[in-house]
């Protein structure tokens, strides 16, 4: 069995609507509460981060699965909305929609885009930022393929 350690350092001088700082890897932004939440939108904050977790994760995963199928992919892009709940003051993150937008090349013949409407789904279910938000967040796809 294998394991892999990601690591993150943050600073954080104190105060809710202070500016911080975090590193990990190659991401290395400022960070704050964002301006939807009365902060100051300085940099990135946990609500873009787990989007974008989310995201990378789901469209990295579909184009391995069309990669493994063999599928003549054409081109391919996501939008994502993160919905974010407020109620009696605690913030809950509800919901996460995908809206992957997959072209296959003319060329493609029934039978795979058939599969591609299958891969779409499946990397959803796959990707691990997805499992380990199951049960916690919503996950909604809306697919546009072509």
């Amino acid at each position: 069995m294998a394991e892999h350690h990601f690591h993150l350092k943050a600073d954080w001088p104190g105060g809710r609507n202070s500016e911080g700082y975090i590193e990990a890897g190659n991401l290395n932004t400022k960070i704050s509460i964002p301006p939807e939440m009365d902060g100051p939108g300085i940099g990135t904050n946990p609500d873009e981060m787990l989007l974008g977790a989310a995201a990378t994760c789901y469209i990295i995963t579909l184009a391995a699965l069309i990669e493994r199928a063999e599928l003549p992919l054409e081109e391919m892009s996501l939008e994502s909305v993160g919905i974010v709940e407020v109620r009696r003051g605690i913030f809950t993150y509800k919901k996460i929609i995908h809206r992957p937008t997959v072209s296959l090349k003319e060329t493609a013949t029934d039978e795979q885009r058939g599969k591609l409407e299958k891969l779409v789904v499946k990397a959803e279910k796959s990707c691990m930022i997805s499992r380990a938000l199951q049960g916690n967040v919503e996950l909604e796809l809306q697919p546009n393929l072509k």
